[in-house]
């Protein structure tokens, strides 16, 4: 076996511990031996297949025993595995074929393993496998450690395709820096129904508990959206103790959880509820732990965090036994390189994501890269043993940006400039918004997150708006869009847009339902949105407008 920590387990794999698969009122048990077996099989026919040493695997696979063991056979044959979302029920058949071709056009794989039903979907013209034809295969398949762990693939917010090359060391340290961040021991079992084929889902919710072995229970996305309170069953009864998920997530469980379905429940063992992934709305958590708390659950559970796929994942975190910390940041007010003011009434809390993990360095600087004072506003920079090689191109080399990349993330002389501003204080990381994704109006700087923050406050259904901010012909722009609206949300969307852009071009669209494009972690594609919207093909009709004379 090679030296590589993130498959050492597989040379003394747990007979009595492993992950827990529940489909329906299904539920099949894979322990790590179990899982070990397999992927030594499944390494052996890729070897067999001709996959050779640094070469990319693609993994289209749902969540099951399959994407896992072919997951480790990829990495146990030396090749570097791409794991890929295969498409969810009601997606856009046409847009995903579209988005897979755009990866497999940069990952340039030996060979795409996937799901049986998925074969005769799948536009690629080299070698197609499912894990059972691979293990059936045989062979040996241990080869020499891949130059890379994983080819992280996300299409972000902004919509590209971007293939990030994670080495075994940053892989390795950043799963390390999260068993070290919550104590993972004895006894702890994770319980996730995020995506496997993602950063949080995959190194969060599946890498880390197998690393250390820990007892796992995993649900497919779709099984969360059908019944949150099977998922929460996880813990309690299960013996489930920890999690991540982002902020949707507990906001989706206190519109479809009702007090009276917690009875019986206990969660008093429930260590920790990473949130992450996306702005932390302070009053959800409230909420939240209200809800939890009559069951048992602590609101010291509630770990904010801050991370990102080029970091290979968590960069910092609230502390275990931590309380949440907020600061008042009027958004009307935010001006890059100055501090945040936070006097007057009514003033939005921005929650603070914890300190940086062991091994993590994280600044806040200037335009010209220099540290900023605490509570003044720049944009986050990452280093340390953590952070991802870069972008992996199409012609096979690796770089800062992705090909043809006018975005805000990239790396400089090995520190990872992540194109999102927030502020230190303390030590503790506090993110406003992404730097892409805002305006500037009269030296302030308007961010899409504060303006949709802003329309929930005002009423707005979270989840059925998005906020693209921009420049048109007619100038500075700002765009709310809202699926199917109700007069007072069309109302109140101009009234806020008006009142947060001031001087704008501002519109509300009337769009139709599933229509806001987001993330698997449910931030709004705003890139690509905002990019139909120029070119005058997004599907939306006015409702109402507030132009910079109607504002007047």
């Amino acid at each position: 076996m090679t030296a590589n920590p993130l498959i050492s387990w597989i040379d003394e794999p747990a007979a009595h511990l492993g992950i827990r698969f529940l489909r329906g009122a299904e539920r099949e048990l894979r322990t790590y031996a179990d899982l070990a077996a397999d992927a030594r099989r499944i390494a052996g026919g890729l070897v067999s297949s001709g996959v050779g040493h640094d070469d990319r695997v693609v993994i289209v696979e749902p969540t099951g025993p399959d994407f896992v063991a072919t997951l480790y056979g990829v990495m146990l044959a030396g090749a570097i595995p791409c794991p890929v979302a295969p498409p969810y029920l009601f997606q856009n058949t046409t847009l995903y074929a579209r988005h897979l071709q755009a990866i497999l056009e940069v990952a340039r794989p030996a060979l795409v393993s996937t799901a049986a039903d998925l074969v005769e979907r799948l536009d690629f013209k080299g070698q197609v496998s499912t894990a059972a034809e691979l293990a059936a295969l045989g062979g040996e398949g241990e080869g020499p450690q891949a130059s890379a762990a994983l080819l992280q693939f996300t299409s972000g917010s902004s919509g590209r395709v971007k293939g990030v090359r994670v080495p075994v060391s940053a892989l390795a340290a950043n799963v390390a820096a999260i068993g070290a961040w919550l104590e993972m021991g004895e006894g702890d079992a994770t319980a996730s129904w995020l995506p496997v084929h993602h950063d949080m889902g995959l190194i969060g919710c599946l890498l880390t508990p197998v690393t250390n072995q820990r007892d796992l229970w995993l649900l497919e996305p779709a099984e969360f959206i059908r019944d949150p309170a099977r998922y929460l069953a996880c813990f309690g009864a299960h013996g489930a103790t920890m999690t991540a998920m982002p902020p949707f997530g507990p906001e989706y469980i206190l519109r479809r959880v009702k007090p009276e379905a917690l009875a019986g429940f206990d969660f008093s063992a429930w260590r920790a509820l990473i949130v992450g992934a996306e702005r932390i709305d302070a009053d959800v958590l409230d909420r939240f732990a209200a809800l939890m708390a009559p069951a048992g659950f602590r609101r010291r559970a509630l770990l904010p965090a801050y991370g990102l796929a080029e970091a290979t994942l968590a960069v910092t975190g609230l502390a275990l036994r931590e309380e949440v910390t907020t600061v008042p940041v009027v958004p009307q007010e935010v001006r890059l390189g100055e501090p945040v003011t936070s006097a007057g009434e009514n003033v939005p809390q921005v929650v603070g994501c914890g300190r940086a993990l062991v091994g993590v360095g994280v600044a806040v600087v200037d335009e010209a890269g220099e540290p900023l004072p605490d509570r003044h506003v720049g944009q986050i920079v990452v280093s340390g043993t953590s952070t991802a090689e870069g972008y992996f191109r199409r012609d096979g080399s690796t770089g800062p940006t992705d090909d043809g990349s006018t975005g805000l993330t990239r790396w400089r002389d090995g520190t990872l400039w992540t194109g999102d501003a927030g502020f230190l204080d303390g030590g503790q990381l506090f993110v406003i918004g992404r730097l892409g994704d805002s305006m500037k109006v009269r030296g302030r700087t308007v961010f899409a997150e504060d303006v949709e923050s802003a329309l929930v406050e005002a009423g707005v259904p979270r989840l059925r708006a998005a906020v693209l901010l921009g420049s048109s012909a007619a100038g500075a722009t700002g765009v709310v869009l809202l699926e199917r609206p109700t007069p007072e949300w069309a109302a109140a969307a101009a009234e806020t847009l008006r009142r947060m852009t001031e001087h704008a071009s501002n519109v509300v669209l009337d769009v139709p339902r599933r229509s806001i494009a987001r993330t698997t972690s449910g931030k709004p594609k705003r890139a690509v949105m905002w990019a139909a919207y120029a070119a005058g093909e997004l599907d939306g009709t006015p409702v109402t407008a507030a132009t910079p004379e109607a504002a007047g």
